[in-house]
């Protein structure tokens, strides 16, 4: 076996987050603010955290708005589903005697919600959220401090995300990197592997 410890990313990897995400952003904005933006002018904030999006935004005050975020993501939870053949794939994995990890830019709270109603939280060892780093993707912080936690190797290491942020941290941490392409939708972020389908990661492991 040529990786041990498979690392994923969840927006966008495990789980198909982007309506909610975006539709829950957008509404925020417009309430709270008064700002209307297009879904494809926020698009950009997927993959990074939700600090850094508003940021880039320019929005004055962060803690409100992140916690009505959260409150408007609750309306859009039944549109968040595992991607087809997630579930499959954590299932394989686990078989082949993997250890399986998470690093993602959500909190930990938001994290563990999800996951309890997913019914995929027992797959994982190690987990790394955004309020367990003070820096962050595209920052190696957060895959070195799943590697601090779980003792791996980093060459038996793979990240697997779908966006450029997701790579970039994989690169600064000088671990291997697989692009999501069911969730990115792209091949232009650089990558060691490509997959189609989850279960093309089967055949890189």
């Amino acid at each position: 076996m040529h990786y041990k410890n498979i690392v994923f990313d969840i927006d966008g990897t495990l789980l198909d987050t982007e309506y909610a995400v975006l539709h829950s952003m957008q509404d925020t904005l417009a309430n709270l603010w008064g700002k209307e933006y297009p879904i494809e002018e926020l698009k950009f904030a997927l993959g990074i955290t939700g600090v850094d999006a508003l940021q880039q935004l320019g929005i004055e005050d962060i803690p409100q708005t992140i916690d009505l975020w959260n409150e408007t993501m609750v309306k859009y939870a039944d549109t968040v589903t595992l991607f087809p053949g997630i579930k499959e794939l954590l299932e394989s994995l686990s078989e082949l005697g993997c250890s399986i990890g998470i690093v993602t830019s959500r909190i930990r709270s938001e994290f563990e919600k999800e996951f309890y109603r997913l019914g995929i939280l027992p797959y994982f060892q190690t987990v790394v959220c955004a309020d367990d780093t003070e820096k962050h993707k595209p920052d190696a912080a957060p895959l070195l401090k799943y590697m601090e936690l779980s003792g791996a190797d980093r060459q038996a290491t793979l990240y697997v995300g779908d966006s450029q942020y997701d790579g970039q941290c994989a690169e600064n941490a000088g671990i291997d990197f697989a692009l999501a392409v069911w969730g990115s939708h792209s091949r232009t972020v650089k990558a060691k592997y490509y997959l189609e389908e989850p279960d093309n990661l089967l055949s890189v492991v």
